[in-house]
């Protein structure tokens, strides 16, 4: 095992070690309230950059999968009241075949053509839901939850522990594909993919490959939000505020290496929480816009970019 796998998988431990021990010795439930949130755009965001910023496939479709993972708890929780993490591992399922269909029929696409079939996916799963009276249709549904599993004390506490699992898995799974040769593959065709295509990079199959991957972890950092409020309608479920936040996420952390992501996540979420309880939840969209302007026109690449750009091993080589 490589050194910076060492250190990953270590960190990795230490931090869901200090969630567990939060969630054991604080007593306060608003911490875990807000942090499931912001854990939740990590996953989110994470999911995104595999298509998004790996391939440079941008997908406003994010909003489709994680109503997708919503849904698909609610139906079970009604059909059959599965745990927690059965519906959490079919959302991911569901998701990871969504993503099959969608790239079968869109990836021949490029470019807005893509991005707008996205859109039309999501548009199109929502009025299903919407005319799906067993799961509430377009009037929302209400939720109960289960008795809460030990060690935890509520069931917010264990959202925020599960969370914080998707979190390092799919940072994992991100992690390796940059560094292995489905990252390699990925990136070529993201600089110009007949050329990838006419040096053998099997360019069709590495998009499948990372739409179904981005698909499934979506839907699955869906499937607790359900539980997490309660209550599940779609208009919430499939807004498409998830697809601008997530997209604005991805770039102003940087598509450039995988913690990217997972920094503009922390940066947008942790301020969308604290704008929503000191000002109002509404001029989170405004500011997220404008931060979005000034790293597109001042900082491209995001903080990835800036952070390699002031260090002292990059300007070495410069």
């Amino acid at each position: 095992m490589r050194r910076s796998d060492i250190a990953f998988w270590t960190g990795a431990a230490l931090f869901l070690l200090a969630v567990l021990l939060a969630s054991l010795l604080l007593r306060n439930e608003y911490p875990f309230f807000a942090g499931y949130v912001i854990l939740q755009f990590i996953v989110l965001a994470v999911a995104w950059s595999i298509l998004g910023g790996a391939a440079g496939y941008v997908n406003f479709g994010t909003n489709a999968f994680f109503g997708a993972g919503v849904y698909t708890a609610v139906f079970l929780t009604k059909a059959f009241g599965a745990p927690l993490l059965v519906q959490i591992a079919v959302a991911a399922a569901v998701g990871s075949l969504l993503g099959f269909a969608v790239g079968l029929l869109t990836l021949r696409m490029q470019g807005i053509f893509f991005s707008i079939a996205t859109i039309a996916l999501a548009i199109i799963i929502e009025t299903t839901v919407m005319n799906w009276r067993y799961v509430g249709g377009a009037a929302g549904i209400q939720l109960q939850r289960p008795p809460v599993t030990a060690p935890f004390d509520s069931y917010v506490k264990m959202l925020f522990f599960v969370q914080a699992l998707l979190v390092v898995v799919s940072v994992a799974i991100t992690r390796y594909i940059q560094h292995s040769w489905i990252g390699r593959g990925l990136q070529a065709l993201k600089d110009d993919e007949l050329a990838a295509e006419c040096t053998g990079v099997p360019t069709l199959r590495l998009k499948m490959l990372a739409c179904v991957l981005s698909g499934a972890l979506l839907a699955a950092a869906g499937a607790p939000a359900a539980m997490y409020l309660q209550y599940a309608d779609p208009s919430s479920a499939f807004n498409l505020n998830y697809s601008v936040s997530v997209l604005a996420m991805a770039l102003i952390g940087g598509t450039a290496h995988w913690i990217g992501p997972v920094l503009g996540a922390i940066l947008l979420g942790s301020t969308q929480q604290v704008l929503a309880v000191t000002i109002s939840s509404e001029v989170n969209v405004l500011v997220l816009g404008i931060m979005l302007v000034l790293f597109v026109v001042g900082a491209p690449k995001g903080l990835i970019g800036l952070f390699r750009s002031f260090s002292p091993r990059t300007g070495a080589r410069k």
